[in-house]
């Protein structure tokens, strides 16, 4: 691994990823086609908070903080800080202090592969963390990694400045070149979701409005009477 602090990346259109956030993370990632998702081990460790942001990326050494030192002063306000390991670690290497120093720099939140702590007071200051683990255990700073680096967290490549999506249902991240394009196919799949809504009020099926009633005999459905069937 090259130990390297790449500074002024290309970010994402803000204004587009400013549209972003107005969806939903499983809207983005339906709308893609079903692509972008961290996987379920990448969870919001308090519920209530939707952030989308452009990434700044850290490839750390497991049980090792100080790449994410060094990150901090690559940071803009309405950035994502993006943190992944080398291997796998549980271990807590961020807490409260980082999210202070974080803040005040304007960015929206934390996405890692690894762990994190002080989840109280991550809480009360309003700071979102998205993480494969909540973990009291400490780290330390000794190790060189790398900053604004593709990292690889759930099966993703993400670049430095590709566009971050994170809300209760998980992360979603869109590469930077086509923010734009997952804006608008994810605002037309709003749009089709709130007429089925509205269809769904009023009483139609989901077996009807998807025309999935006409495929149940291909698939060997049967409706049979209880009379019928019986049972064993």
């Amino acid at each position: 691994m090259r130990t390297v602090v790449v500074t002024d990346p290309p970010r994402a259109d803000a204004d587009a990823v400013g549209e972003l956030a107005g969806f939903g993370v499983a809207t983005v990632h339906e709308a893609m086609g079903r692509v972008g998702y961290l996987g379920p081990g990448i969870r919001p460790v308090h519920l209530g908070s939707r952030i989308a942001g452009t990434a700044v990326t850290v490839l750390s050494w497991p049980g090792d903080n100080l790449m994410i030192h060094v990150a901090v002063e690559q940071c803009r306000p309405g950035d994502v800080l993006v943190v992944a390991t080398t291997s796998p670690s549980t271990d807590g290497m961020f807490g409260e202090l980082f999210a202070t120093a974080l803040q005040h720099r304007g960015v929206r939140g934390l996405v890692t592969a690894a762990g994190v702590r002080d989840v109280a007071d991550l809480h009360a200051m309003g700071f979102p963390v998205w993480s494969a683990a909540v973990s009291a255990q400490g780290t330390v700073k000794a190790t060189p990694g790398a900053v604004n680096v593709p990292v690889t967290i759930g099966g993703q490549v993400i670049r430095a400045g590709d566009a971050i999506l994170a809300d209760d249902d998980g992360v979603v991240h869109v590469p930077r070149e086509t923010v734009a394009d997952a804006v608008k196919a994810a605002r037309a799949r709003e749009e089709k979701e709130a007429a089925t809504r509205a269809a769904f009020q009023k009483g139609e099926l989901g077996l009807d409005r998807y025309g999935l009633r006409e495929r149940l005999p291909g698939m060997g459905i049967e409706y049979v009477p209880y009379s019928e069937y019986g049972e064993s």
